[in-house]
């Protein structure tokens, strides 16, 4: 009894911790990485986003239908497809309806969806349902274009990826942080990527330069949802020939008068994925920390109508440069860090613009293909009933005396067969017509629908056959696409790019400079000196709170270099701006304070 017990129990093989760690991460890295965080490159959608769309396709929730609650399709999401929290459902829910976070946005949204500040509404609040650009990625769905997979459970189906008539990993971005991989993909304008998927299908050996221009197209470069300036073009093209490269974005900002020789700063768009609420919080405390000099008040006017920050400035601010250290000390410019990285045949890669696109075309050939064999099918298999309802109307009087000495629905249909070598479809179809088929007008529909499908028939063979006819509709489609939901640019392009120089942030004013025998320096702009400058060089410019010689005084712009002899015969060249500006009864700053400050400009230049 003891030895049956024991042949009973399941075996256990010792393994080495240290191997199965490696074997549990990996197999938990991979079921991240395929199934939670990274977008398939066909369609452009993480498995969540894709499940969210199936399941509101279930739902009936077209874009013409009534709207229905958020929390209606994270439930039947949650409860029939993807198992992992409504939370990160709804927020995958809200991303796609909000229209500063995705180019096209995907669901048609009623309530409050968020904004660029706030969060969205509770689910139970808020009513969705599938805009139309989400349409065209469900289109032929039902027409057997993908895969299906058991769902969780293995109770229903799901497709592996959508038919997804544009490229929406492209047209939308994308961005997720897997396990020791993460992707970060830029939106794009629609009608740009359809020009350049057409040049790329016209000439598959077309090179970068032939689908990027930042001048003249196809592609001009990222085109995102809050706008903003593209600023320089060599990051993008890097991006776009390896996957990787970095991108600088740059908020819109215009001057505007404001009346009594004053000026305002006006803001108007973004960078792309910027809290404003945050951006008007750093300019505040900067403003109040005197890191940002020149501005008198700071207000927030954005409405519906669009985002309008409103920053007063002094009357003898200098606008430029006030705006250039909002760009150098706020988020109004920042850095989108392109990463290219998205599944392709099931495994992660960092992808070209080309190889995007070039997976994208061979996706939508499939798609085509698989569409046209289904179409064809059908079209066969109704030639056939259509051949056999021909027959029996053809021989109406026998067919109808055959039926009526039939004891049965089984014997009918077993005489049909027997006498007019009909198929088991064809006999059934015949003993299901009704008698207002047997009209004229009827019977002569249906030769005329024999004669349109052959036709039909014919057209789809020959597309089957041809990988030009295949291509030659792939172009017809990707040019309604662009007519139904093409739009103009948002995001400004800016070719020339310089790096921010320190000068770039000091307004230019005339300085006098005074040096002393002790080792004092202090710079003092020219205006608080009076009208006679001469008058003021090396006397009352400066009067120290003790005896010491002053040397020449100057008064070049803080922006530009001047001589200065120290210690031991040696002689350095500065700029004004390394020392701080003082008042006329100042004592002065050590040089070697200056000096320091001079060498960490000069590293900062760097």
């Amino acid at each position: 009894m003891p030895e049956e017990a024991q042949e009973s129990r399941p075996r256990v093989s010792p393994q080495p911790i240290e191997d199965e760690l490696h074997r549990s991460y990996i197999d938990y890295a991979m079921s991240v990485i395929v199934g939670r965080a990274l977008p398939d490159v066909r369609d452009g959608l993480k498995p969540v986003q894709r499940r969210i769309l199936y399941a509101m396709n279930e739902l009936g929730m077209s874009s013409g239908s009534q709207y229905k609650k958020a929390a209606r399709v994270v439930g039947e999401t949650l409860g029939k497809l993807h198992p992992h929290g409504d939370l990160a459902i709804y927020d995958a829910l809200a991303r796609m309806v909000q229209p500063f976070s995705l180019r096209y946005p995907l669901i048609d949204g009623q309530g409050n969806w968020g904004s660029t500040e706030d969060e969205p509404a509770a689910m139970r609040y808020t009513e969705c349902r599938l805009a139309k650009t989400a349409e065209a990625m469900l289109e032929d769905l039902e027409k057997d274009t993908v895969d299906w997979m058991d769902n969780f459970d293995g109770t229903l189906k799901e497709p592996l990826v959508l038919p997804s008539k544009f490229p929406n990993l492209l047209v939308n971005g994308s961005s997720g942080i897997a396990v020791g991989m993460a992707t970060n993909i830029p939106p794009h304008n629609l009608g740009e990527i359809v020009d350049a998927l057409i040049v790329l299908i016209d000439n598959p050996q077309a090179e970068l330069i032939d689908l990027y221009n930042p001048e003249t197209g196809p592609i001009r470069g990222p085109d995102f949802p809050t706008g903003g300036i593209l600023y320089g073009a060599d990051g993008v093209a890097d991006a776009y020939r390896t996957g990787r490269g970095l991108i600088r974005i740059r908020a819109k900002a215009k001057f505007e008068e404001a009346g009594h020789d004053r000026a305002r700063i006006v803001i108007t768009e973004i960078p792309y994925m910027v809290s404003k609420s945050s951006l008007v919080e750093s300019i505040a405390l900067l403003v109040k920390s005197k890191k940002i000099e020149g501005v008198t008040d700071l207000r927030d006017e954005s409405d519906r109508d669009g985002m309008r920050i409103v920053l007063e400035l002094k009357r003898d601010a200098v606008e430029d440069v006030v705006l250039n250290q909002l760009y150098h000390h706020t988020q109004m410019e920042t850095t989108f860090g392109v990463i290219n990285l998205a599944l392709l045949d099931g495994q992660p890669r960092v992808l070209p613009l080309k190889d995007s696109m070039q997976a994208f075309i061979d996706h939508r050939v499939i798609i085509v293909r698989r569409r046209t064999e289904f179409d064809l099918r059908k079209a066969r298999e109704r030639l056939h009933i259509v051949e056999g309802l021909i027959t029996a109307v053809d021989h109406l009087d026998d067919v109808i005396r055959l039926i009526r000495r039939a004891r049965d629905a089984d014997e009918a249909q077993a005489g049909l067969m027997n006498r007019y070598l009909l198929s088991e479809n064809q006999a059934k179809a015949i003993l299901a017509m009704t008698l207002r088929q047997l009209t004229g007008l009827e019977i002569e529909k249906l030769r005329q629908e024999k004669t349109d499908l052959n036709h039909k028939i014919e057209n789809l063979e020959s597309i089957l056959a041809s990988r030009g006819r295949v291509l030659d509709i792939l172009k017809s489609e990707f040019r309604e696409i662009k007519e139904k939901f093409g739009d103009d640019r948002r995001t400004t392009v800016e070719l020339q790019a310089y790096d921010m120089q320190i000068e770039d942030l000091i307004p230019e004013e005339d300085n006098v400079v005074t040096i002393t025998n002790t080792g004092y320096i202090k710079r003092l702009p020219v205006s608080a000196t009076g009208n006679n400058v001469e008058a003021e060089r090396g006397s009352r410019a400066w009067t120290p709170k003790r005896k010491t010689t002053s040397s020449i005084s100057s008064w070049p712009q803080p922006t530009t270099s001047f001589s200065s002899s120290r210690r031991k015969g040696r002689c350095s060249s500065e700029r004004p701006s390394s020392c701080p500006p003082r008042g006329d009864m100042h004592g002065g700053s050590p040089w070697s304070t200056c000096w320091s400050a001079s060498i960490r400009m000069r590293k900062l230049r760097r």
